[in-house]
Formats: C-alpha cells, structure tokens, sequence
C-alpha cells in the first residue's frame, strides 16, 4: 500500500544488518559465533525461572549443544535475510541477547526481541539497546516500521515500548502458547518519521 507521501517511490535495496553496534555506557550488541554458545547457554541456565515467565523455549534449551544448533539456525537466516540476532554483552560479557525476530524486506518492517538477565534489569540496558537498533535499522537499513510485541501483563516490556514513544496498536488473542496456556499481546510500533521527529 503506497503511503501518500511520495516516501514509496523507487525505494532503493536495503543497506546491511551490522554485526555489532555500540550502545553506549560499556554495553555492545554482538553477532555471535558458535564460539560463544557455551557463555550464552550459562547465562541462560542462570535465569532460567526469570526467563521462564514470558519465553516459550526454555524447555528446548537443555545443553550447550542445543545452544549451538540455535545459534548455528541465527546464522543461517541472518545470511537468508529473515531474521537478526545479537548478544548484549556489558563490559565485555553476555547479559542477554536482542534480535529481529521477523524482516520483512518488500515492506521495510522489523520486529524486535530480546531478554536480560536478571540481575542486569531495572538498568536501562534494554531501552538503550532498542533505541540503537532503532537509530540503526533506520538511518542506516532502511526500515520503515518497527514493531515491539509484549504479553499484555508484561510490563517490563511494554513499559519499555511506552519509553521509546511507541504507538499501542492493538491488542492480539491468543498469541503465543506459553508452556500451558494461550497469552495475548500488546503490539506496539513506530515508524521511521516518528521515531526522527522524536529525536
């Protein structure tokens, strides 16, 4: 669907996903390698209870083998086009990780997904983290629209949506399966104007 304002036309290729962007305050997004699978699935193993509340995969993550086929599947469809993942790593070490979960080149949309550890929430990391991949994905990618979707009682998440100045869209039903139960979402976005007018 044309937008109006004349912005659709002769849309030029996409410029490329970076590999590692810096936030900021010792905190980097970094592609992995297989090399760091053992560091991730640590980080993980750690908080596995906290991450439980709101990832659906934690059952699926058992050993540092499963965490290299994981991240050996991020880096096949980082070079497919379709997704992008990074660790956030503070000061040199992993604390999370952050990823586009879905792109959808034809329409210049993304959207995002991340987790952190425990002990490193209440910090801003993952605000600061989201607000360069935006600058990113914007200024230098090309994308049009970014798009953030957080259980409806999470509100860690969509506080962090509400932060960034994203726009509360709607609500979906029945979402995500979440181990023994259906979970709806709030799906916030913003676009590549609004996120420049904001700055």
């Amino acid at each position: 669907m044309p937008t109006g304002d004349g912005s659709d036309v002769g849309l030029g290729p996409m410029g490329e996903i970076a590999l590692s962007l810096d936030v900021g305050g010792g905190v980097t997004l970094e592609a992995p390698t297989l090399d760091d699978a053992a560091e991730l699935f640590a980080v993980i193993d750690a908080n596995r209870a906290h991450l439980r509340a709101w990832l659906p995969w934690l059952d699926g993550t058992n050993s540092v083998e499963d965490e290299v086929g994981f991240l050996q599947m991020c880096a096949d469809e980082r070079a497919a086009g379709s997704t992008a993942f990074w660790i956030i790593r503070e000061n040199g070490s992993a604390v999370g990780t952050m990823s586009l979960n879905w792109i959808d080149a034809q329409n210049r949309g993304c959207g995002v997904g991340y987790w952190l550890s425990k002990d490193c929430e209440g910090r801003g990391i993952v605000t600061r983290s989201c607000s360069r991949l935006m600058d990113h994905v914007f200024d230098d990618v090309g994308m049009r629209r970014f798009v953030l979707e957080a259980a409806l009682d999470n509100h860690g998440s969509r506080a962090v949506a509400e932060r960034l100045g994203m726009r509360l869209e709607g609500e979906t039903r029945d979402r995500e399966w979440l181990y023994d139960r259906w979970i709806n979402a709030a799906l916030y976005a913003i676009t590549a104007p609004e996120w420049k007018a904001r700055r």
